[in-house]
């Protein structure tokens, strides 16, 4: 297969990339507009492969995406290119809006008009696969679960726009019979995921002895999900999933704020030593506004009917990227002197 995928160079996107080119014969082009968390560097690994290419456009711009599918002639779109950051969405809504909801109404209105003119075969073998979050949902309370029918209760201009794109894609399919598949996952971590994030933040400022800023009293759940794991889910759903379905990927490891950052400073303490425990940098400061308190996800839908679920536990996720970024400054610290050192957000 030829696959597009949107967002390719940042941390869920390059992750997909490098499972597929890895694990597969299938040829992928990569469309980033490598904003500030857009990454070649994550892709290292497969960038000498003939079976991978990169453009770089921006999503907004309808006419260079056109061009790309009609030279590229894809027989599936992922489309993982969004604005992410919560912090970033409540101090400035606009690029959210744009890239997530304007953007991606270009991919479908591109992909409906590719796809009408597409011989039957190659119809049925089309797929445009959103990837999503399950902030959409909102917030649950100390019960219950994540499902593929829950109401979307979006709380943050971040997950109003995810929400609103994934009811533009619901849109397509039923109105257009353009095949789509839909995914909505919890927060992932890992390997070259770009350091504003909780996971990398802590791990990075606890290696340079800084301070660790945990947000109101630390006690926000949330269900965490091994980066490779959910590339991995992605590649099933696109192959396998069926036409007009939404699949909601989990981790099953709810953890409080509180425990990750206190996991991760346990861990580098064991791996790398210090004077006194990496707990004593933990710095509680104010709490975002409107932080969901809860998110927990029912991923019983894609274990049934696709037979997936996530190899990694928290424990040995966590101590794999932990290692993993002790081992590759090289692909950190550049980000640090230039791009992001470590401040927080959202003030």
């Amino acid at each position: 297969m030829n696959i597009i995928v949107t967002g390719g160079a940042g941390f869920i996107g390059s992750a997909v990339i490098r499972h597929i080119i890895k694990n597969a014969d299938h040829s992928v082009l990569n469309i980033d507009k490598l904003t500030y968390a857009g990454n070649l560097s994550s892709l290292k690994e497969v960038e000498g492969s003939d079976r991978y290419s990169f453009a770089q456009a921006d999503i907004c711009d309808k006419p260079a995406v056109q061009e790309l599918f009609s030279s590229f002639k894809p027989d599936a779109v992922m489309h993982l290119a969004a604005e992410s950051h919560v912090d970033r969405s409540i101090d400035g809504p606009a690029d959210f809006i744009e890239t997530n909801i304007i953007g991606t109404y270009n991919l479908l209105d591109i992909s409906k008009k590719y796809f009408e003119q597409l011989q039957p075969d190659a119809k049925s073998r089309f797929r445009f696969h959103h990837i999503s979050t399950d902030e959409v949902y909102g917030s649950l309370g100390r019960e219950g679960f994540f499902k593929e029918e829950t109401s979307y209760d979006p709380r943050s201009p971040y997950s109003a726009s995810k929400a609103s794109s994934d009811h533009l894609v619901k849109a397509w399919h039923h109105t257009y019979q353009l095949p789509i598949v839909l995914t909505n996952c919890s927060n992932n971590y890992g390997p070259y995921q770009f350091p504003e994030k909780l996971i990398p933040l802590i791990i990075l400022n606890a290696l340079e002895g800084k301070p660790l800023p945990v947000y109101g009293k630390g006690d926000n759940i949330r269900d965490w999900l091994y980066v490779e794991d959910h590339a991995e889910a992605l590649a099933k759903v696109l192959l396998e999933g069926r036409p007009g379905e939404s699949y909601n990927i989990g981790g099953h490891n709810e953890k409080t704020n509180l425990e990750v950052v206190q996991t991760i400073c346990d861990l580098i303490d064991e791996i790398r030593p210090a004077d006194k425990p990496r707990r004593e940098l933990i710095k509680f400061v104010k709490d975002r506004p409107g932080h969901d308190k809860r998110y927990a996800i029912d991923a019983g839908k894609i274990q049934s009917e696709l037979g997936w679920q996530p190899k990694e536990s928290f424990e040995t996720g966590i101590r794999k990227t932990i290692q993993w970024y002790i081992d590759n400054q090289w692909w950190w610290q550049p980000i640090r002197d230039s791009k992001y050192a470590g401040e927080r957000l959202g003030e």
